[in-house]
């Protein structure tokens, strides 16, 4: 009886309460939906101004005229020669002849970049140290000199043979850095270790200012890196690591994956014994090699590439040309 009274009910006052009711009912949702929609549309506001943030500072650094290397501001680039390299500094040598096949400016005295992590290598190795060695990364070896970053984060703690590993295949700077902190006469013993080693090979030209290669002050020419790959390549170790193609290594709960610097380590067509890359603006682009090529134990050395690519690229031009003018004698 109750229920059918209440749905016969009539009264306009009851009416207008129940009306209003559904009404705002009906509302509540519609201002969730409009509340989200104004989240959306302050984040894509957000999200659009970093974007246009991002792009300002990206056409900023592209109007910012560009840093010149020590062989641009010498001139060096100017030189031309017949394989047309983009290098300013080549030398290609036979290390069992000592035959001269190619060269270019190769007593200029230039920045070298991670080319020193070879030496830093040497020096390691020839310390007679503990491969085995846990050594942990610091603040002191966060580069402070280029702003440089790096995976292997303060606290990080790796073997001294994965540190040389990292340093001689990936270009490590934390790495190379923490290598010749950890030297146990210190930094600066170490970094005099580079230096009479160098000395001792005859590398008159070659200064050592620290073991990464981030400092402009360390310099050396064509000729005696050329020594310094000759001289490296005979420690079976240093052949090893600098042609490594891979490594992975474990870091509390992560895998740090890392790879060669040099893509020439993987192509077929390649037979490296050794190598390095390095880079820094006041260096331009560099790499040293020992190769067979056409028969033949070669040491080459890239120095002050211009472009990205372009120290492979001259290396694949020198190793044409010599194939072609040197080819390999038919073996009987």
């Amino acid at each position: 009886m109750l229920a059918l009274g209440l749905s016969g009910i009539s009264n306009p006052s009851f009416a207008r309460v129940q009306s209003e009711s559904v009404t705002k009912q009906a509302a509540k949702p519609k201002a969730k939906v409009k509340s989200k929609s104004k989240a959306k549309a302050k984040a894509k506001s957000k999200a659009k101004s970093i974007s246009s943030r991002k792009k300002s500072s990206m056409r900023a650094k592209a109007l910012l005229p560009k840093r010149q290397s020590f062989g641009e501001k010498a001139g060096l680039h100017s030189e031309a020669d017949e394989l047309s390299l983009r290098s300013s500094v080549a030398y290609v040598i036979d290390q069992d002849t000592q035959e001269v096949l190619f060269s270019k400016n190769d007593k200029a005295v230039l920045p070298i970049a991670s080319i020193t992590k070879l030496m830093t290598g040497v020096v390691i190795l020839e310390s007679n140290l503990s491969m085995d060695e846990p050594i942990a990364i610091t603040q002191d070896d966060i580069d402070t000199e280029k702003g440089s970053t790096s995976r292997l984060r303060p606290g990080t703690t790796l073997t001294r043979g994965e540190l040389l590993h990292l340093a001689l295949m990936s270009s490590e700077n934390r790495a190379a850095h923490a290598l010749g902190r950890t030297y146990p006469t210190g930094l600066s013993n170490f970094v005099s270790q580079m230096n009479m080693k160098a000395q001792q090979l005859g590398m008159k030209d070659t200064n050592y200012a620290e073991p990464t290669g981030l400092s402009s002050k360390n310099q050396s020419s064509a000729k005696d890196l050329a020594t310094l790959v000759a001289y490296a390549a005979n420690d079976p170790t240093m052949r090893e690591l600098t042609t490594s193609v891979g490594m992975s290594v474990e870091v509390g709960r992560r895998t740090l994956n890392y790879k060669s610097t040099n893509r020439l380590v993987t192509n077929p067509q390649w037979d490296i014994d050794l190598q390095k890359t390095g880079y820094i603006a006041e260096a331009g682009q560099c790499l040293v090699m020992q190769a067979k090529i056409a028969g033949r134990k070669l040491v080459m050395v890239f120095l002050d590439s211009a472009g990205k690519f372009s120290r492979t690229a001259d290396a694949e031009r020198v190793r044409r040309w010599v194939e072609l003018r040197y080819p390999a004698a038919p073996q009987t």
